[in-house]
């Protein structure tokens, strides 16, 4: 996550800096295909769900992408066998076979219990000591059965050698060194060496250096090209045409370097690279792991003039009749699509059984798809009856081909990111046009030159699910319009909000009486360079902040440009609030007139609702440090929860000491501050009193919800109260202006105490000075005068702080009857069913999750192996986070 937040800040500062990589096609710049000039500081704005909103489309199922699945797959496999230590002595080992895995977690039973999976046990591969069977042997280490099971057998000897006989053990590398717990993809490093398959020849192989791996789609370069990208190819690791090193000698194939780049190097320059590759991969072998899930090849049927319809390799914007010209193997044929002209162009390509784009004869017809005769074709109408006894040739038989009706759940009008045909190295949003059979039609976004709609295979791997480039840190090429809509919103809306009402014209810097404007010239001025940020979690987060959540965010965001910067930072400081939108209004308010600053639009999501408010960001690097120092202080925060200082251990603040309900006010007090009688206004100035806003009377149902809920002492925090249900439903307008603060005010409407005299807590309606009473009189609502207040935000907030601290606080805090260590399944799951994630029980049942693999879930974790999505995900963790939390607080010492 770190590297996304620096990928993010710095993306569009390095857009520009190496213009001899637009030359390459391999590099994703080529001119043609270029974003619209002064739009690149909008493309990191992109955002899937918002477009998915905005387009009511829907994004193509995760499972539809067999090559992304398998990618994410641990190195362990089911059935795996391995020695570990034995829970009750951990001085003994024994030999456990791997249940299921889980990220890098691996659920494991002893040998010896068969079928019975009361006793299996989660572990973290990272840091459990386990170890490839026959390290005991090795390093003279006991064997011992555990206690439970240790007289079921009379001979364990015997029982271990029946047992492990034809059984797999875990790879020794992947259980201790540097490649501890790794995934096959993140064994593909930077400079590894692979063979690939020549595109043309099946029989002749060169080796490739890896020159980037993004999430298992591999950037390769031949070895003896180091100097030139400009024959760079993407395939992804699950590409039949790659193999390890040393395979094609073992297979008596042909090593040369390909047609089109021999004449490139001499012959002994040639011998030199491949010399020089060979001992380095001798020296740094790739995992063979890499290579596990590589599908075999099957025998094809098909013979020498057998016709068939296959997707034209080179323009796959047309399907084209074609004809079998060579079969090398039981594996690989040779397929040229037909051309009748005198001089053919002779596009050919080489094909297996599996191939993806090849077809049976009259499959367009069938499926209502367009097919482009041969070129030279003399006929008006192609009829492959009267074609087929043209050319003599019969049809490839069915049998040759695969199932062409297996679509994989893609539908019409879903959303994926896909690779442009034209240039590999760019990936944009792409839109499903149409689905036949297992072919479907992809509409690229964002291409500045216009391109037909692109036919690509069900099962290719050049197609990603959405949010997979976020993922992995690459770039993706957003649409057109919604760089556009934003580009308008700029142009509109900021002159009419750059003005501060309260500051005179005249004392207003020059920078700042014009719009401010997006800096594309993609260099970094020092002015407007931000320094490294840095979130430092272990600060007194306040009350809005949820602690586990700024933990969860990245240590650093940056450098980069200031704007881009702290923009992130704002975005992940509002998604790591209790309520996101009461974050975002207090951000409103952060202002000062002397700042060069430029207005950015920022969003929440809470409860299903999309909040949006236009916030004020510095544009220097000299005003970066009181920028957050101002925002912390909004927030109520350690000024150094972020900011340009690094934490180590003790915060200079001394912020580690306070709590969220006996520190509200930091910044600014820097003492304790006792809870304020009831109604009372800690913003007053001389004693003035300013009368408060009448409410509106809430919807009968939200009393209703409130007389059975309740069961707060009623006097006991007065008007601090401020249910979730308060959440305002709309924030449309983002000027931050008076008329808007009444409308969100007018939204947060209450019930009189008349009405419902026991229902809920009372809300003061006056401002008290603190020498009045801590409780106004049971009927006391003094009708007032409505009158516009320009920062209602803050102070309506003020009033709502105390009650909701009351109430995080109880809701944090757990008290444990058991040990959760020593929970089994049922005690998990009878403890998620009594939380807000009681639906999600089954998951933790079906999984067999008892309580030290609770313990052991994170974020990533849960997201990967319960498939939930980011919100679900974030409220199961803060619950298993209460649980650590009560563990270390009773248990651990």
């Amino acid at each position: 996550m770190e590297t996304r937040a620096s990928f993010i800040a710095t993306m569009q500062e390095t857009q520009h800096l190496s213009p001899e990589k637009g030359q390459s096609p391999a590099n994703g710049n080529r001119e043609q295909f270029d974003s619209d000039e002064g739009s690149s500081i909008e493309d990191a704005d992109f955002n899937w769900d918002e477009f998915l909103e905005e387009t009511g489309a829907s994004a193509a199922p995760h499972t539809s992408f067999k090559h992304v699945e398998i990618s994410l797959q641990s190195s362990f496999q089911p059935g795996m066998k391995l020695e570990v230590a034995n829970k009750s002595n951990p001085d003994t080992y024994w030999v456990a076979t791997i249940i299921t895995t889980c990220g890098q977690l691996l659920l494991l039973r002893y040998c010896g219990y068969g079928d019975d999976r009361r006793a299996d046990f989660w572990c973290d591969v990272m840091t459990a000591d386990l170890h490839p069977v026959g390290w005991c042997t090795q390093n003279n280490k006991v064997l011992m059965p555990p206690d439970a099971i240790k007289d079921k057998y009379m001979d364990w000897t015997e029982f271990l050698i029946h047992d492990l006989t034809g059984a797999r053990t875990a790879p020794a590398n992947l259980l201790e060194g540097p490649l501890r717990g790794k995934n096959p993809v993140d064994l593909i490093t930077v400079d590894s060496l692979i063979e690939l398959q020549d595109s043309q020849n099946p029989f002749q192989y060169w080796i490739v250096s890896v020159v980037e791996n993004v999430g298992g789609r591999l950037r390769l370069r031949y070895v003896g090209l180091e100097e030139t990208e400009s024959y760079d190819q993407w395939l992804f690791y699950l590409d039949c045409r790659l193999r390890p090193v040393g395979w094609c000698q073992e297979n008596k194939y042909r090593m040369d370097p390909p047609a089109d780049i021999y004449s490139l190097k001499t012959i002994s320059e040639w011998k030199y690279a491949l010399e020089k590759s060979l001992n380095d991969a001798a020296n740094f072998p790739l995992p063979m792991e890499v290579f596990k899930d590589h599908a075999d090849l099957r025998n094809h049927f098909f013979a020498v003039g057998m016709k068939l319809e296959v997707v034209n390799v080179r323009e796959p914007f047309h399907i084209c009749p074609a004809s079998v010209t060579t079969v090398f193997n039981n594996h690989y044929l040779q397929v040229t699509i037909d051309d009748l002209r005198p001089e053919p162009s002779k596009i050919s390509m080489l094909c297996h059984a599996d191939s993806l784009g090849i077809l049976p004869i009259q499959w367009c017809l069938k499926n209502g798809v367009n097919l482009t005769p041969p070129k030279g074709y003399s006929g008006q109408d192609f009829d492959w009856a009267d074609y087929q006894k043209q050319c003599g040739a019969e049809a490839a038989p069915h049998l040759c081909f695969r199932n062409t009706s297996f679509s994989r759940g893609f539908t019409k009008n879903m959303k994926l990111e896909a690779v442009n045909p034209r240039n590999p190295a760019e990936i944009c949003v792409a839109s499903i046009t149409s689905v036949k059979g297992r072919l479907m039609w992809l509409h690229l976004e964002g291409l500045q030159m216009p391109s037909p709609e692109y036919i690509v295979d069900v099962e290719s791997m050049d197609i990603f699910p959405v949010g997979w480039c976020e993922a992995n840190a690459y770039n993706l090429t957003p649409p057109h319009k919604a760089v556009l809509r934003r580009k308008r919103r700029i142009a509109v809306v900021q002159p009419e909000k750059q003005l501060p009402s309260t500051v005179p014209v005249e004392k207003i810097p020059h920078d700042l009486c014009s719009v401010p404007q997006p800096d594309t010239t993609g260099t970094i001025n020092g002015r407007y360079c931000c320094p490294q940020l840095y979130i430092n979690h272990r600060c007194f987060s306040g009350p809005y902040l949820n602690k586990g959540r700024i933990a969860e965010l990245p240590q650093s965001v940056g450098p980069g440009k200031c704007v881009l910067v702290l923009k992130e930072v704002l975005s992940m400081v509002i998604n790591a609030a209790y309520k996101p939108g009461s974050v975002l209004r207090e951000l409103q308010l952060v202002e000062d007139p002397q700042w060069n600053f430029q207005e950015e639009t920022l969003k929440a999501k809470y409860r299903g609702k999309t909040y949006r408010a236009t916030v004020k960001i510095v544009r220097t690097s000299d005003q970066v440090a009181d920028f957050c120092r101002r925002v912390c202080a909004k927030l109520e925060c350690c000024p150094n929860l972020f900011s340009p200082v690094l934490v180590a251990e003790v915060c200079p603040e001394n912020c580690s000491i306070h709590t969220k309900t006996k520190y509200t006010y930091y910044y600014g007090k820097r003492k304790k501050i006792i809870k304020p009688p009831i109604g009372e206004n800690n913003n007053m100035k001389s004693g003035h009193v300013k009368p408060a806003r009448r409410r509106k009377r809430r919807k009968s149902i939200f009393v209703q919800k409130k007389r059975r809920s309740s069961a707060v002492d009623l006097n006991a925090a007065g008007s601090a109260e401020e249910s979730e249900d308060d959440e305002p439903d709309v924030m449309e307008d983002e000027t931050g202006s008076e008329e808007t603060s009444s409308e969100l005010r007018d939204d947060q409407t209450d019930t009189s105490s008349a009405e419902v005299p026991s229902a809920r807590p009372r809300r003061a309606v006056t401002l008290r000075s603190s020498t009045e009473s801590d409780r106004p009189p049971p009927m006391e609502r003094a009708r007032r005068s409505r009158r516009p207040q320009p920062h209602s935000y803050g102070e309506a907030e003020k009033c709502t702080q105390v009650k909701e601290e009351i109430k995080q606080e109880e809701e944090e805090k757990l008290i444990l009857d058991s040990n959760p260590l020593e929970w089994t399944v049922t005690d998990v799951v009878r403890f998620i069913k009594l939380t807000d994630c009681a639906p999600l029980a089954k998951i933790f049942q079906e999984q067999d999750i008892d309580g030290q693999a609770l313990l052991l879930l994170t974020l990533p974790t849960v997201q990967e192996c319960m498939e939930l999505k980011l919100g679900p995900a974030i409220k199961l963790c803060h619950q298993i986070e209460r649980v650590k939390v009560a563990f270390y607080a009773q248990y651990a010492n």
